[in-house]
């Protein structure tokens, strides 16, 4: 029997499909022949017995069944068992009851129904394969910094396509207040969530996630980029301001700086993507105490009361400054118990407290500058809340020697007995 080539143009059309999904090659050859066992167990009850044999580079498939020989008459399944006539009529001369007969099959000679389904059943399997390819991507991408090109724009959302012509969808509640995009404009936004639902991958983006404000910081400034400066916290009232907390892994470099540009001309550009967002750029420290006292800047604490247990702080500051740490509407401390974590409560000192008390930094001529930034980075910000604590406190939590605090306790005396 003349061998006869089988469904070439089947193994061509995979090959072009191929190439435009970016299917590997032993996955290529793993769904075709999953398509075809499909459709061959539909015509034959089963593919238990089958071989497919497959070369994708040649455009070459053959199939194979495999049947046990049976005496002439008692054949009970066709597509099983074969005659012992027609196992030796069929290339097999020397075949015998009981031994296996394989049997070529010419997928061509199904007629185009059945080349029809193989086609519809190979199509879904890569639809599939697409959509799972989809789905694992943009799942590692997660927080990832994404640009699309507008394509429509809903009430509700806008959609987005992506370079590879991937849907990206972008909700109104995800967006800045006063975004608005025209059609075939370029959109930057964060991988916010990846679902698979029913296999159909929906791709959510985000502007107002703190991701969003991480990810343009690390295009505008190499060196958090490069890993030399880290960001600590970020947060953000979208469209309205924001802080963000960094710190330097080289002593060099001043992070705050570094983030802002010369003449503001890194931040600038984060600014403008933000909606005019207002940024706070601060230092981190890994003290409460001093981390919520440059949280709430402008405003200038006298003193702070920390319940780190509870995570919560109390604030002293002169009148004056109460209004600057607690911002229009209620910004600014808002945001500072977003950076920090802690729950900020913010009063004013009392009369006596504040009248006459003075700032440490004011006493820098007099006393070393790193002995005032320890007085601070354990509450103590002006002269009165020192001369306030007890001794023994100011050496342990200053952890300053006990000389070193006579003789700033006796500084800040003589400036009130003055």
């Amino acid at each position: 029997m003349a061998k006869k080539e089988a469904t070439p143009n089947m193994v061509e059309q995979f090959a072009e499909f191929k190439e435009l999904k970016n299917i590997d090659k032993t996955t290529m050859i793993s769904v075709l022949e999953e398509s075809f066992r499909n459709v061959l167990a539909k015509m034959f009850g089963t593919d238990e017995n089958l071989d497919v044999i497959l070369n994708p580079d040649k455009g070459d498939v053959q199939i194979f069944q495999n049947l046990t020989v049976v005496p002439d008459g008692e054949v009970q399944n066709p597509n099983l068992e074969i005659s012992l006539t027609d196992a030796r009529a069929d290339d097999d001369p020397d075949a015998e009851v009981g031994e296996e007969h394989t049997k070529e099959i010419f997928f061509d000679k199904f007629g185009r129904r059945a080349i029809l389904n193989l086609r519809q059943t190979l199509q879904s399997k890569i639809l599939d394969l697409q959509h799972e390819a989809i789905f694992e991507k943009f799942k590692d991408l997660e927080g990832e910094l994404v640009s699309g090109e507008v394509y429509q724009t809903w009430s509700r959302e806008t959609l987005l396509l992506d370079d590879e012509k991937n849907e990206l969808l972008l909700p109104k509640s995800e967006s800045i207040p006063g975004d608005f995009f025209r059609k075939g404009e370029t959109v930057r936004a964060v991988i916010a969530n990846v679902d698979n639902k029913n296999n159909n991958p929906k791709i959510t983006v985000s502007r107002t996630n703190e991701q969003f404000m991480r990810r343009l910081f690390e295009l505008e400034v190499p060196e958090i980029h490069d890993g030399l400066i880290n960001i600590r916290a970020v947060a953000r009232i979208p469209g309205e301001r924001a802080k963000i907390a960094v710190e330097s892994y080289d002593d060099r470099i001043d992070p705050v700086g570094a983030c802002v540009g010369v003449k503001g001309s890194r931040i600038h550009g984060i600014v403008r993507e933000l909606r005019n967002e207002n940024i706070d750029v601060i230092n981190y420290t890994a003290n409460p105490s001093l981390f919520i006292q440059r949280a709430l800047s402008p405003a200038k604490v006298s003193s702070i009361r920390l319940d780190e247990e509870e995570k919560k702080a109390e604030v002293f500051l002169r009148p004056e400054e109460v209004s600057l740490a607690i911002g229009k509407n209620g910004l600014n401390i808002k945001l500072a118990s977003m950076l920090t974590g802690y729950t900020i409560d913010v009063y004013r000192d009392t009369e006596d407290s504040y009248e006459e008390d003075i700032y440490l930094d004011d006493f820098k001529d007099e006393i070393d500058e790193w002995v005032i930034e320890a007085l601070k980075n354990v509450g103590f910000v002006t002269a009165k809340s020192v001369l306030n604590a007890p001794r023994d406190m100011i050496i342990e939590k200053a952890d300053l020697e006990e000389e070193t605090v006579d003789g700033i306790l006796a500084i800040l005396r003589a400036e009130f007995e003055d």
